[in-house]
């Protein structure tokens, strides 16, 4: 299982999305602004933008806040321009973290990622530090109940996605960030609905923690990171193992 699976793994398991709804809300709004200024302000068109406005609507963001997010990305309503921002670092147990999000303040932002490194028990690195490690890939999570291997393989490769792998109660679809918009089109027309989709940093290498005080540690610093308003997705190339997963899970 890679890093990024395992670490998305153990947040959907957090629940916590009521608890952080303020800030999930303004994380897909500007998803949503993002999607909007680049391919335009009709979802019917703009398959990026269809996407942002599902996920916004599964975690009940009003509709109001939608049609704002949406006018506010075609330049309708208070443009806004955001900059795309990529943090690299290492976690306790040397793992190796990415942090990539949209701020229109990065003199704010840097300094606040930082910190969070820092409390956590981590560190910020340069720029490249870490990014060797990492290969950028669209990622879409879908459950085995909804679709066998062999028919999930044949639709998405014939959509541009690069392959299908086994995470256990789901299937994982990667594909380039190019074909990021071909493929989800290509699985919404065949019916294949994700649980989770997005365009993220996949290691290529893992670490194994054994240790459960470095995996609270570095758990915790992917929860900060992940609360953080400016950042979209956070990435890492650790693995828990299943002994300490279990003691994690139980407190």
């Amino acid at each position: 299982m890679s890093g990024h699976s395992h670490w998305a793994g153990i947040k959907h398991k957090k629940a916590l999305v009521d608890a952080k709804r303020g800030k999930l809300w303004s994380k897909l709004a500007k998803s949503i602004i993002v999607a909007a200024s680049h391919g335009g302000g009709n979802p019917a068109d703009n398959i990026r933008l269809r996407k942002a406005i599902e996920e916004a609507k599964a975690v009940s963001m009003p509709n109001d806040n939608i049609t704002r997010a949406i006018k506010r990305g075609t330049g309708e309503l208070d443009p806004v321009e955001y900059d795309d921002v990529v943090y690299e670092g290492y976690g306790q147990g040397g793992a190796a973290v990415m942090a990539v999000g949209l701020t229109d303040n990065r003199n704010r932002t840097a300094p606040e990622i930082r910190k969070i490194f820092e409390v956590c028990g981590g560190k910020l690195g340069a720029t490249g530090c870490v990014s060797w490690n990492f290969d950028k890939k669209g990622v879409f999570d879908i459950p085995k109940e909804q679709i066998d291997e062999e028919k999930l393989m044949e639709a998405a490769l014939e959509a541009g996605a690069d392959d299908v792998e086994d995470q256990d109660d789901t299937w994982q679809v990667t594909c380039s960030p190019e074909n990021f918009d071909q493929v989800a089109l290509g699985l919404e027309k065949a019916n294949i609905n994700p649980t989770h989709s997005e365009i993220t940093m996949v290691p290529k290498d893992t670490i194994t923690i054994n240790d459960l005080s470095v995996a609270k540690a570095v758990t915790r610093l992917m929860d900060a990171l992940d609360d953080h308003e400016d950042i979209q997705t956070v990435s890492a190339n650790f693995v828990i193992a299943d002994d300490i997963l279990a003691q994690l899970e139980e407190e």
